[in-house]
């Protein structure tokens, strides 16, 4: 046939990234081999997944596997798969442009730390440009399965501005990949080194992972003895999926290196789970905990699950049907007995089988947890600091879990500024005749603890919960008590400290309303606009004002959290209270600037929660004409 050849040039990102990569990464460059056999791997698994409905793509070859050579006179070094290969066009498309928008973020993420940037090369996809760290030539020769032999096609680059792309005859079905090494790169032409790099990385790949047999031959003649290749095939890894062998058989640096294989991480988990569920639905589950939340957790539309596989056959990654959102940094396998191979996302929506699976995996992660904060509490204490928050998401989410979240849950206290008290360490702190957990919940701790709201709280000595947590105020909606204790928001309601308030409090508290009422409705008509109410509190003692909600209200802060985000966001109008004992609400009365002092006292209550006025200019006016009459 006549071979047909053209040249392309990259896509402008591969460009930039290959001089990233073959210049940021070359302090750690065995991950090329790591990539490169995943990737052959992956083309064995889509082959796999597709001749489900087309069993003829094996083309009389059912023995998928990955092959590792080398050629030490022309210093190449070749892995080959017989998985589903590449036509022309794929070729062109999948080696020349990267249609994935996460590259301008590896690219930009690459930050001379080679240890994590080597972790990223395989996060975003890019694996296969890894090759040129070790290699000054790439040549790639694929066909398709299903595709005639002489639908072949040739793709190679020096890794520069451009690749060429040319047909060939091609008999094999798959891709093979040779490396043109590098002056310095030579010491990958040498089978214990290359088995080495292939059991510290790709151990567990369930494909046999294939090297030419080697023996000892004698020299003849004084001349010295050498490894000559015997022309068989031996398999290198252990060849089957880490999750089917005993637990008693896997050392924990192989756990580690598994989780960093499916998590692009670099450092080992927090805590695993290595489990085979039996009964009505059978399944084996490996789960992962990281040590680091990832940088775009809180992106909650961003794909993420476990990786599904049925009777060791791969499915899909982020099988988010597995695991519940708040669960989202969980990492691991789950390899199913019972459904069936052509499951698609829709129908793990709808499976009974998927059901129960994720409530077992979403107890066993729990349960982890549990330990953790039971018998590891510095462990617990890093796990909290990175997945708290996302953590508390379950409480409006997983009904059938909310008490064991509760327990699980830490916060600030007015008594401690490390995130270390649970809902039970304060109920066992209450004071006689307490009946409520308070919390107040504020943008930043500082907020929290200078908060008015917290005032009469401390005088008391009562303790109260600081909550600082984005997530906090959405999540307290779905727990109303702990153990039988119902939870009071501070800054919600009228104050009502029932027994740890006295007789004589109550009464100059009752009379003060009365007494105080004339200015309270002139209060009222000044702000009429901003406050829903006006009315005279005993929470406060050094400050003059605060802001409050009623007890089923929406809080301020809440609603600034959803403006923030684009919400629609109901009116809130608060409710204004004031200290009637306080020096300048005492004057008030008597001021000539009586509205002007009000809009004033108002501001600054709303200032003093983390808000801002509605018009700042009007507010700085005010001050300074106060100012200047001081």
């Amino acid at each position: 046939m006549s071979t047909q050849k053209q040249t392309l040039s990259f896509q402008a990102e591969v460009a930039q990234l290959l001089k990233l990569v073959t210049h940021s990464l070359y302090s750690n460059p065995e991950i090329f081999l790591r990539e490169l056999v995943s990737n052959a791997s992956d083309a064995c698994d889509k082959l796999r997944f597709e001749a489900l409905d087309a069993p003829g793509l094996y083309e009389s070859d059912a023995e998928l596997r990955v092959r590792v050579s080398f050629d030490k006179a022309a210093a190449t070094l070749t892995i080959s798969d017989n998985g589903i290969g590449l036509s022309q066009q794929e070729a062109i498309d999948n080696l020349g442009t990267i249609a994935k928008s996460g590259t301008r973020d590896f690219m930009a993420k690459l930050s001379g730390d080679q240890k994590n940037d080597a972790q990223l090369i395989g996060q975003f996809g890019v694996g296969f440009y890894s090759g040129f760290i070790v290699a000054d030539r790439i040549v790639v020769e694929s066909r398709r399965a299903g595709l005639p032999t002489d639908q072949g096609v040739r793709w190679s680059s020096e890794g520069t501005g451009e690749f060429e792309v040319a047909d060939i005859e091609r008999d094999q079905r798959g891709t093979s990949i040779t490396l043109h090494l590098k002056e310095e790169a030579q010491d990958y032409l040498n089978a214990w080194k290359l088995k080495s790099v292939i059991n510290k990385y790709s151990d567990h790949i369930s494909l046999p992972i294939e090297m030419s047999k080697e023996e000892w031959k004698e020299g003849e003649n004084d001349q010295p003895g050498e490894m000559v290749e015997t022309g068989e095939w031996e398999t290198v890894n252990q060849a089957a999926a880490l999750w089917t062998r005993a637990r008693k058989d896997i050392t924990e640096e192989q756990y580690n290196e598994f989780y960093k294989q499916i998590s692009y991480d670099s450092e080992p988990p927090l805590a695993s789970t290595h489990n085979r569920v039996e009964g009505a639905t059978e399944y084996t589950q490996l789960l992962f905990i990281p040590a680091k939340a990832p940088m775009d957790m809180f992106n909650r539309d961003k794909a993420a699950g476990v990786k599904l596989y049925v009777k060791r056959v791969f499915i899909m990654d982020d099988a988010q049907a597995l695991m519940p959102t708040y669960l989202r940094f969980v990492k691991g396998v789950v390899d199913s007995s019972d459904l069936p191979l052509n499951v698609s996302r829709e129908l793990l929506q709808e499976s009974r089988a998927v059901k129960a699976i994720r409530e077992g995996c979403t107890k066993r992660v729990l349960s982890m947890i549990e330990d953790m904060a039971n018998n590891q509490s510095e462990k617990f204490s890093d796990f909290y600091a990175e997945f708290g928050a996302v953590l508390k998401e379950g409480l409006g989410e997983d009904n059938a879990n909310r008490e064991r979240l509760a327990k699980l849950l830490r916060f600030a206290s007015s008594t401690s500024d490390t995130v270390s008290v649970s809902f039970a360490d304060y109920k066992a702190r209450m004071k006689e005749g307490q009946d409520a957990i308070y919390y107040i919940t504020a943008d930043t701790l500082a907020g929290a603890k200078n908060s008015p709201q917290l005032e009469i709280f401390r005088k008391k000595g009562i303790e109260v919960l600081l909550m600082t947590d984005r997530v906090d105020e959405w999540a307290l909606n779905f727990l109303n008590e702990f153990d039988g204790t119902p939870l009071q928001s501070v800054a919600k309601g009228a104050v009502d400290l029932g027994k740890l308030q006295d007789e004589d409090e109550k009464k100059a508290a009752e009379e003060a309303q009365i007494e105080f009422k004339p200015t309270l409705d002139r209060l009222k008509e000044a702000l009429k606009d901003k406050a829903q109410d006006v009315r005279a509190t005993t929470r406060l003692v050094d400050s003059p004002a605060c802001l409050v909600v009623q007890d089923d209200g929406m809080s301020t802060q809440l609603a600034r959290m959803l403006k923030q985000a684009g919400q629609p966001v109901p009116e809130v109008k608060p409710i204004l209270e004031i200290n009637a004992e306080h020096a300048l609400v005492k004057k008030l009365a008597q001021s000539s600037n009586f509205d002007d002092l009000a809009h004033i006292l108002f501001d600054q209550a709303l200032l003093a929660e983390g808000g801002l006025p509605d018009d700042p200019a009007a507010y700085v006016r005010r001050v300074n004409q106060l100012l200047e009459k001081a």
